[in-house]
């Protein structure tokens, strides 16, 4: 007849030669969860050292509980001695057992001091990769001249399509609106100075000089390098960036060039059609509240606008592209390969995107009056 094996259940005795030492026996397992937690909840203070090369059996929930008592007790787990049959699993473990809270936002002003340091180095450290990125393209993009065989036709109007004619409609629909509104609010000002005329100046200078190129910009800055982010990004999710440069092909001829190509192309002609729905915007207002008649609305734009407005706007168009299509690609390929780090790149772009077109439109306009142009 069998006898069945006789189980010893978790047991702690203090060390009678060291009061600080705390001796474990029996078995630390899953059948004796309550046993574990009681044994543990009934310890003194004051221990230093736990010795548990007494245990019999070890298993998850024993490691667990004891790593869980040390952090409550800020006891360093090398405090803790094991039989070495046991050090494998205490190791394996370790490395992933830490469910503790995160620690509350230090409010402080040398934390707000830190933070603000931590992000100025981050910065810094996207502008220099902006600025890597920006001489790697344009050296492969003059490598096409001499290797034409690289240039991708078929990728590179297909992402046209997308940047330039699917968002035509939407640039001409907020640029009329812009130009309605700004023409409302000159008209507001001018005509208490039986000026109203004026209008006509101030709608075409704002759209043909400013309004048209940034719009434009902002709108694609939001849509489009989000777009080429989330593209590139779930490519490196899926591992077919890697994959690209196994076959021996360079991501940059495949993905960057494209794309970049594509944007220089289209966003000077949406440039264009912001500005003309920008004009018509303003001629509509005038036309339909200023008592401006059409052919007296484009007889004063003739005589008072000159080209070089259009031409200001226009020149800011291709640097803006190429600022968009560059940290929408970067961010793409820096994805690390999670979906929380494809969010985090994809907004991180629109953010950058905006920002870096808005300051140099702003820097741009102020080197424009300085050289009185």
């Amino acid at each position: 007849m069998s006898h069945a094996p006789n189980h010893h259940p978790p047991a702690t005795t203090i060390d009678p030669a060291n009061p600080q030492v705390l001796r474990l026996a029996g078995r630390w397992t899953l059948r004796f969860a309550n046993e574990v937690g009681d044994a543990l909840r009934d310890l003194p203070d004051g221990i230093a050292c736990i010795d548990a090369r007494d245990v019999e059996r070890l298993d998850t929930l024993g490691v667990l509980q004891l790593l869980r008592y040390a952090d409550r007790r800020s006891l360093a787990f090398d405090r803790f001695h094991f039989r070495d049959e046991h050090k494998a699993l205490i190791a394996a473990i370790e490395d992933v057992h830490d469910q503790r809270p995160k620690r509350k936002r230090d409010t402080g002003f040398k934390a707000a001091l830190g933070r603000l340091g931590f992000a100025v180095v981050d910065n810094a450290r996207e502008i220099v990769a902006l600025v890597a990125f920006l001489g790697e393209t344009l050296v492969k993009l003059l490598r096409l001249f001499k290797e034409p065989r690289r240039f991708r036709l078929t990728a590179t109007f297909h992402h046209m399509e997308q940047v330039g004619l699917d968002a035509a409609p939407l640039v001409a629909l907020l640029s009329f609106m812009v130009g309605a509104v700004i023409a409302f609010l000159g008209a507001m000002v001018l005509k208490d100075f039986g000026a109203t005329i004026f209008v006509v100046e101030l709608v075409s200078a704002a759209f043909l000089r400013e309004f048209g190129v940034l719009l434009t910009a902002i709108l694609l800055a939001g849509r489009t390098a989000s777009a080429f982010t989330a593209q590139i990004g779930m490519m490196v999710n899926r591992e077919e960036v890697d994959a690209i440069r196994v076959l021996g092909l360079d991501p940059v001829d495949l993905l960057v060039i494209p794309r970049v190509l594509a944007l220089l192309a289209m966003l000077p002609l949406l440039t264009f059609i912001a500005m003309m729905a920008g004009l018509l915007g303003g001629m509509a207002v005038g036309a339909f509240t200023l008592d401006i008649p059409v052919p007296a609305y484009l007889a004063r734009m003739q005589e008072m606008m000159e080209f070089r407005h259009f031409m200001v706007g226009m020149v800011k168009a291709p640097v803006f592209a190429m600022v968009i299509a560059l940290i929408g690609c970067l961010e793409g390929l820096q994805v690390e390969g999670t979906a929380q780090s494809l969010g985090e790149r994809t907004t991180s772009s629109v953010v950058q995107a905006i920002s870096m077109v808005i300051v140099i439109d702003a820097m741009a306009a102020l080197w424009f009056m300085e050289m009185d142009v």
